[in-house]
Order: structure tokens, then C-alpha cells, then sequence
């Protein structure tokens, strides 16, 4: 059967939210329908998008509230405006992008696929990311990245209090300022792997003039993983 190519579009001014996230469920399992999907007058709902799992190409354009895109598989999900709180949240796979800012704790307890913000982030960027890559174009709030544990969280601008706290195996590159770093983040040399690595992330994002030499990279010091009673406060 062949794939529809037309854009399926959808005005949530007049559309209920529910429908449209339905319609979007009713493609999982490559189920026959609309591939792409531009929705338009989001007017700052919640869960626009959330929850998809087929390979669907949906733009949303304004800005959208909590969770968008939220537990997304397998989608290309585009916000042509800003996203509250939790955007891309427990992500799976498949890509987010946010061509405005994101409030606090995007990409919360990601496993897989690629978060691009090209504004800024808020607190708790990438909490307990486990295996999300993260692209934030400019910078990041406090915590961020608090217990992460896999995965790449890319951050070209600068990067709040406490950034790293409690980490495990995740890489954190910081091209800017950072406030303060958590309990067991430390700062660690960047080698030519991590240059690769920094070099593809950025060319996955679209974001072309910024140089991968010009970032640090930061991970964990590993003094937190056994118990140790002298450093109990450390906990």
C-alpha cells in the first residue's frame, strides 16, 4: 500500500486536542494513513503529540504547554514556538525539535532518540536522561542533568547551579559559563572521540557555525556508586 504524502491538517482551534492525539495513535504499528501532519493553533495545550508511535513527520506550529511529544517513538516532532514543561519527556526514539525554549526538566528520563532546543531550557534539562541525546543551542537552568545516567546532553550556551549532580555515564559538554557543578561531576578531557561525538550531535541538530573544539566535557567521578559512611552528606 502506498504511503499518503499529503499534509493531514489540523486546527486545534477547532479540533479537540483528544481527536488529534487519537487519530495520531489509531498509525501505530504502521497502520495505513496520514504520514505527516501539520497541526496549527496549539494556543498552549498540554500533551500535544504525546505518545506516538509510528514514523510520522508532525509540525506544530505555535507554542505548545506541558509534555509535548512526551514518550514519542519513532516521530519527527517540530514545535515552531516555545514548550512548557517536560517537553520529549521519557522519550523513546525518533527526534523533537524546538525552534523556540523550553521550560524546565526537557527531556526528563529520555531512553533513546535526539531533543534539539534552539532557545534556551529551564531547570532540570535532561533529569535522569537514560540514553536521550540532548542539543540545547543556547543555555541551561539549575540541575540539569541531575542523576543522569546515559546519553549526551549538548549545551553551546551557558549552564546553571548544580549541573551534573549525583550523574552516572552520561557526557556532558558545555560550551559556556557554568554556575557550579553537582556532587561527583568533574570536569574530563575531551578527546578525539568526544570531538566525533560532539561534531555529530551538532550536525544532527542543524546547527552548523558552532566549533565542537570549543566545548568541555564534564561526567561522573564515580565516588558515589558504593556507599562510603564518611561521605553520607555527599548523598
Amino acid at each position: 500500500m502506498a504511503i499518503a504524502t499529503d499534509v493531514e491538517f489540523v486546527d486545534l482551534a477547532v479540533t479537540p486536542l483528544r481527536e488529534l492525539n487519537q487519530r495520531l495513535h489509531d498509525l501505530a504499528g504502521d497502520a495505513p494513513g496520514p504520514s505527516r501532519w501539520r497541526v496549527v493553533n496549539p494556543n498552549g495545550a498540554h500533551a500535544v503529540a504525546c505518545g506516538l508511535d509510528a514514523p510520522l513527520e508532525v509540525e506544530i506550529a505555535g507554542h505548545v504547554g506541558y509534555y509535548c511529544a512526551g514518550m514519542n517513538k519513532r516521530a519527527s516532532v517540530r514545535v515552531r514556538g516555545n514548550a512548557g514543561t517536560g517537553v520529549a519527556e521519557n522519550i523513546m526514539s525518533g527526534t523533537v525539535v524546538v525552534e523556540g525554549s523550553a521550560s524546565q526538566s526537557a527531556g526528563a528520563t529520555g531512553r533513546g532518540g535526539l531533543l534539539v532546543i534552539h532557545g534556551d531550557a529551564g531547570a532540570r534539562c535532561g533529569i535522569s536522561m537514560k540514553g536521550v541525546d540532548i542539543v540545547v543551542r543556547g543555555s541551561i537552568g539549575h540541575m540539569s542533568a541531575f542523576m543522569a545516567q546515559r546519553g549526551c546532553l549538548v549545551v553551546c550556551g551557558d549552564a546553571g547551579e548544580a549541573l551534573g549532580d549525583s550523574i552516572y555515564e552520561a557526557r556532558l559538554y558545555v560550551r559556556g559559563e557554568i554556575a557550579s557543578l553537582g556532587a561527583d561531576c568533574i570536569e574530563k578531557e575531551v578527546g578525539e572521540e568526544h570531538l566525533a561525538e560532539l561534531s555529530s550531535l551538532l550536525e544532527r541538530a542543524g546547527i552548523a557555525d558552532v566549533d565542537p573544539a570549543e566545548f568541555r566535557r564534564f561526567g561522573s567521578a564515580r565516588e558515589l556508586y558504593n556507599f562510603k559512611v564518611d561521605r553520607a552528606g555527599d548523598y
